[in-house]
This record gives structure tokens, sequence and C-alpha cells, in this order.
């Protein structure tokens, strides 16, 4: 059985997050070997893909938010087969809100302040590129997508780093600190892309979110940190980028 509920978890982070670890080790390659330094280097997020065409630009756009939850899909599916209760089992649903957007708010001020003062430092020293996180075509729909953008990324990596992660992990018989530490690395892994800034930093927030989950049983507020989180990098850069020189 430990083998098994391994390489179930290997098999869900290959077809979902730790692809996109491969693919970031690949990129921060890339960008390591061109001859300009990572600090002088962008990386875009959130882009468009017809933006002569905003309607197709739209169906893009939420296809990709669609399909980037069918692993959360995959992964509360198999959990059920053991625990009919998930995701409820794992915290993942609106049976306290109040209590989780308040614990959301606390753990994003927690990890958002010092994680843009080490972006700061990090693109200063030459170790991470400068993040442009919004980059679609203006359109009514602009703000919404971006919003529904960052929900998605909090849902993928919290329901399966750590809901899904810890679960089976646990029943393999990892120790609580090995869970924690292996998590916060792939997801540091998965950012490296951005430079080692975001790499450090995520690692940081992987180690918080699963030290508080351990303790909480409740991945809801995590997702409600991490959107807000999105939220603000992408939200606020579409809006301020043209008004403040340094994003």
């Amino acid at each position: 059985m430990r083998r098994q509920h391994l390489t179930e978890t290997w098999l869900v982070l290959g077809v979902s997050l730790g692809a996109s670890a491969i693919w970031s080790l690949l990129r921060i390659v890339d960008k390591l070997t061109r001859p300009a330094p990572l600090g002088s280097q962008t990386t875009s997020m959130n882009s468009s893909v017809t933006p002569d065409r905003p309607w197709l630009d739209l169906v893009y756009q939420l296809t990709g938010v669609a399909l980037a939850l069918v692993p959360v899909l995959l992964a509360l599916h198999l959990l059920r087969r053991d625990d009919p209760d998930e995701p409820h089992t794992m915290g993942f649903d609106l049976r306290r809100p109040g209590q989780d957007l308040v614990r959301g708010a606390v753990l994003a001020a927690v990890i958002g302040l010092p994680g843009l003062a080490l972006y700061a430092a990090a693109k200063a020293l030459d170790l991470n590129t400068t993040i442009a996180a919004a980059n679609l075509a203006s359109a009514w729909w602009t703000i919404p997508v971006l919003i529904l953008a960052a929900a998605q990324n909090a849902v993928l990596e919290e329901v399966i780093m750590v809901g899904y992660l810890f679960k089976r992990w646990g029943q393999a018989g990892w120790g609580r600190w090995q869970i924690i530490l292996t998590s916060a690395v792939i997801r540091g892994t998965y950012h490296l892309y951005q430079g080692f800034g975001g790499f450090v930093g995520n690692i940081a927030m992987g180690i918080v979110f699963g030290w508080w989950y351990t303790r909480s049983k409740r991945v809801m507020p995590l997702v409600v940190a991490h959107t807000i989180l999105d939220v603000v990098a992408f939200v606020g850069y579409a809006l301020l980028r043209d008004r403040l020189s340094w994003l």
C-alpha cells in the first residue's frame, strides 16, 4: 500500500505541478545561459493569446483556467475512494467562511510583505527576473479573468500540494516535516522560472502553509491566502504598470 500511495502521488504530480517543476527547471537553465543577467530579464505571466481578437482570447483564457483544475478533480476523486467525506476532510469547503477569510487574510499578510522584500532584494542582486504579472490585452473581461486565474492557481496548488499530498504521504508513512519540506521544495521548484527569489520565497511559503495545515487541518484558509496574494499581484500589476516605472 505504501508503494501504491507513493506511485499515485508521483503520477498526479506528473500531470500537474510536477510537470510544471520540470519545465521550470528547463526555463531557468535557459535564462541562466543567456548573455543578459537574470535581473535584466523579464518573465511574463497571464499573457494574451490572440490580443487582436478579444472574444477568442477570452475563450483561450477561460479554457486554460478550466483545464488547469482537472488535476484537482483527479486528486479529489482518488481521495474519495478511501474517504467519501472528501473534500470536507481536508477542509476544502465553505463550512467556516468567516473564519477561513480572516485566517487567509492573516496568512496573506504574513507571506506577502516579506515576499515582496525578498523579490526586490533578489532582483537587485541579479538573482531574479522582473515579473510582469499580467499581460492581457485591455478588455472588459481582463480584471475578472485575472481574478479567476488567481483563484485557479490557489485551488490547484493548495489542494494538490497540501490537501492531497499531505494525506497520501502521511498514509505512506512519511513524517510531518518530511512531508512539509518535500512539498515546499516542489512548490519552490515550479516557481524557479521566475528566478531564485521566487524559488526561495515559495519554499518559505510552502513551509508556513504546510505547518499551518498540520495544525488546522483546513486547506481553505490557504486557498484564500493564495488567492489574495495572486489577485494583488495580477490585478495590481495590470492597474499600476503604466503608472509605476519600477514594476
